[in-house]
């Protein structure tokens, strides 16, 4: 039997109003004193996928750490939706932003919390999760249940899975229901199909697409050619 293709040449988007603007962007390195990002100016438009590509250690972590608020910037500015958020808080940024983190298990999900609890992690203060300061327990299980099903998330319990136990195909593909789900102008993917089976990357790669098709603004990282030369309306090279 021939192996299946994950990858086909997607059709370009329709690039519309500019969502992200990086201008002049500085970000420390972690290991070295100097800058891992140094003067690194784009954007990103409504309705493209922007993919960034490079040798992996090329700065791509520390720019997304940037962007999403992980990491410090020492210059240049960030605006989003019009709005600067060079130096504003994590919380701030997820107002317009959705973010599926390079490190599933470290910044994408609490490994010995449950299902539904990884799926409000960012919402569980709405009207709809919680009321007079305690969570309605109902409606985070009718929220993720509604996930799992549209998403395809498959767990041994359901919504009482606790997350460590799931394979990394499902793993990812709950955060990418609660972070597509969050109805951001912009999604920071990053290596979001690192390590994964054909099946679980044809899935991400056509929710990508279909988040674009919608009028989403996407930055996309991969070290993967395959992966950029089929997604991506724009290529960066760091």
């Amino acid at each position: 039997m021939a192996p299946r293709a994950a990858r086909h040449r997607q059709d370009a988007g329709h690039p519309g109003e500019e969502i992200l603007h990086v201008e002049d962007l500085c970000v420390l390195s972690h290991l070295h004193k100097r800058n891992a990002v140094d003067h690194v100016s784009f954007n990103v438009r409504a309705g493209e996928i922007v993919c960034i590509a490079g040798i992996d250690g090329n700065g791509q972590t520390e720019l997304i750490h940037g962007l999403t608020g992980l990491d410090k910037i020492t210059g240049g500015s960030v605006t989003l939706c019009g709005e600067t958020i060079t130096h504003a808080s994590i919380r701030r940024r997820g107002r317009n932003m959705s973010h599926i983190p390079e490190d599933r298990h470290k910044h994408g999900l609490v490994l010995d919390f449950t299902l539904e609890q990884n799926m409000v992690l960012q919402r569980y203060k709405e009207p709809q999760f919680q009321h007079g300061g305690f969570i309605r327990r109902d409606a985070v299980r009718a929220y993720a249940d509604r996930l799992i099903e549209q998403f395809d998330v498959r767990s041994g319990q359901g919504a009482v899975t606790i997350a460590r136990s799931m394979s990394g195909g499902n793993q990812q593909k709950a955060i990418i229901a609660r972070e597509v789900d969050r109805d951001k102008p912009l999604i920071i993917a990053v290596q979001p199909t690192r390590g994964l089976d054909v099946g679980a990357i044809e899935y991400i790669h056509k929710q990508l697409v279909a988040q674009r098709d919608a009028g989403k603004a996407v930055l996309l990282v991969s070290l993967e050619l395959d992966e950029i030369m089929s997604l991506s309306d724009r290529i960066l090279v760091m």
